[in-house]
């Protein structure tokens, strides 16, 4: 199991919400520096591509409260590197299948979970509304059968920047779905840093779509 993403749901409350989609931003920045400290350098495009990803979820949360208490920042960075170092390490490694290994950590992580929330006195006081569980619901198909085990499969088959890029469009998606599931409203600020979020995940996409035709030339050629 990787401390990764335990750390943020704790610090959630202390953070503001908005510092915490910025702050998840950053996995990718921190995945391709772990991936250049191992000799595999990402493309100057992709480069590119992700400080655009990382600017344009900054300027999508910039009308938001942005504090945190100095335990919960601590918290939220050992969060989003142990998560890109995880990610990372996990690639070549002999790992179970995609589903499985998201079951394996999934398990031990809310297992870790449940015994760090009674420790700092969580309790269940009331039974969760419907809302709420169907919120559980969703998130234990959505979020972790599908999303996690598709995640782990990227890391194995792409590159690491394009993998990480999920951390850029998550929160243009959550911005669309809370405009039709709740009637939220978003400007022309939100539009316009929602297109260089965008922007910057087509850069990265086509830094990789490049590469495999150079890489097949230069094999042609051999």
């Amino acid at each position: 199991m990787r401390p990764d993403s335990a750390p943020v749901g704790p610090t959630a409350s202390p953070l503001a919400v908005a510092l915490a989609a910025v702050a998840v931003s950053s996995v990718p920045l921190w995945m391709a520096l772990f991936t250049a400290l191992r000799g595999e350098h990402p493309r100057r495009a992709e480069w590119i591509g992700l400080g655009v990803g990382f600017l344009g979820v900054a300027w999508l949360n910039a009308g938001s409260r942005l504090a945190a208490t100095p335990v919960g920042l601590v918290a939220l960075l050992v969060a989003t590197i142990a998560w890109a170092y995880g990610s990372i390490w996990s690639r070549g490694r002999d790992l179970p299948q995609p589903f499985m290994a998201a079951a394996a950590q999934m398990l031990c992580g809310g297992a870790a979970m449940v015994v760090a929330g009674l420790a700092i006195g969580e309790r269940l006081d009331d039974w969760p509304t419907a809302g709420g569980l169907w919120a559980v619901a969703y998130l234990a198909s959505f979020g972790s059968l599908v999303g996690f085990s598709a995640y782990i499969w990227l890391l194995r088959h792409v590159r690491p920047a394009l993998a990480g890029s999920y951390a850029y469009v998550n929160p243009v998606i959550a911005v669309l779905l809370g405009a039709w599931l709740a009637g939220e409203r978003f400007g022309p600020q939100d539009l316009g840093a929602m297109a260089v979020v965008l922007s910057g995940v087509v850069a990265i996409t086509l830094a990789r779509a490049r590469a495999v035709p150079a890489r097949t030339v230069a094999g042609d050629q051999a």
